[in-house]
């Protein structure tokens, strides 16, 4: 009986070796989101969650919001690199918060190893309807144009310096060669509500936002920030198509703690790549008008060098600053 039970044992202990991904698969990932539930990093995040069960086993969420989401992403740069705790990287933790707060408690190039950028969701350049109308703007062409004829007279809202709204608007002032003064509100939704009542001219809006009150011709879209157009409203350009070069939208993806081995890193990224591409999680962020971005470790450690490089012009250049 005795020598039964060691044969067994042995047994399962040679599988356990032989077979690392079950062995890891019997321990639970935590998945952190440096922001609260229910919005869209959440969504897309549980989403993949659910989708990589099979192959990673189970991934729980831990939301650890605050500080513009460096709390959480603190927490994964501070965690044991042994793959069972990873993070979302977005725009805000990775390439814009280094420059806008004096001290921050991560080094956003070191001490992060890269997974795969999950998703991206462009901003968008719009106006109130009416505004447009009356200032016979139809075009992006026709916006520039108007602000270098009528110097100092338009003005543009964001939520907050710092902002991705604002960012972007500075970056188009700077592009564009115009001025607009720049209009903060506590926040996207009063941002939005400011341009609804006609208070300020033009916001660069979160397309998932802007995009029922640009349906309904409440708001007139005049071009997307991304490189091309987007396939949510292909009928609108990018603002790339009048000023080459201009490429500024909402992304985030997956990283985990700098020491991680490269071995688990690229099971990691082969289980959320397939996830990414599966024709069911394409359907379900289309509806939040999320683009999947599926790529290796080395592209999307790539891309967040250089996103955190144009960040530090556009932020210093705004003279935004969180102290």
């Amino acid at each position: 009986m005795k020598r039964r039970t060691l044969i067994a044992s042995a047994a399962a202990a040679s599988a356990a070796l032989a077979c690392p991904l079950v062995a890891a698969q019997a321990r639970t990932i935590r998945l952190i989101v440096p922001y609260a539930a229910g919005g869209p990093i959440d969504v897309t995040a549980r989403a993949l969650a659910e989708r990589v069960r099979d192959t990673l086993g189970t991934v729980v969420i831990e939301n650890r919001p605050g500080a513009g989401g460096n709390i959480g992403a603190d927490a994964v740069a501070k965690a044991a690199p042994d793959g069972l705790t990873i993070g979302i990287a977005a725009v805000a933790t990775h390439a814009i918060n280094p420059w806008l707060f004096g001290r921050m408690p991560y080094d956003a190039a070191r001490d992060f190893a890269p997974i795969t950028q999950m998703l991206r969701v462009p901003n968008v350049l719009v106006m109130n309807a009416e505004t447009a109308q009356r200032l016979k703007i139809q075009t992006l062409a026709d916006l520039i144009a108007y602000a270098k004829t009528h110097p100092a007279q338009l003005n543009y809202g964001s939520g907050g310096n710092g902002s991705a709204g604002h960012l972007a608007g500075e970056m188009f002032k700077r592009d564009a060669g115009i001025f607009a003064l720049h209009i903060p509100y506590n926040g996207g939704n009063p941002a939005q509500l400011a341009l609804l009542s006609g208070q300020v001219d033009f916001n660069f809006d979160n397309l998932a936002t802007a995009a029922p009150n640009i349906r309904s011709g409440k708001l007139k879209a005049l071009a997307v920030t991304t490189a091309q157009r987007s396939p949510a409203l292909p009928e609108v350009p990018a603002v790339a198509e009048t000023l080459k070069g201009f490429a500024i939208d909402t992304w985030w993806g997956l990283v985990a703690p700098a020491a991680t081995p490269k071995e688990t890193l690229a099971r990691l990224n082969q289980a959320f790549v397939a996830a990414l591409q599966a024709p069911e999680t394409r359907t379900r962020f289309a509806a939040l008008l999320a683009e999947p971005v599926p790529t290796t470790p080395e592209q999307f450690g790539a891309f967040m060098k250089s996103e955190l490089a144009k960040y530090e012009k556009l932020v210093k250049a705004s003279g935004a600053r969180v102290d």
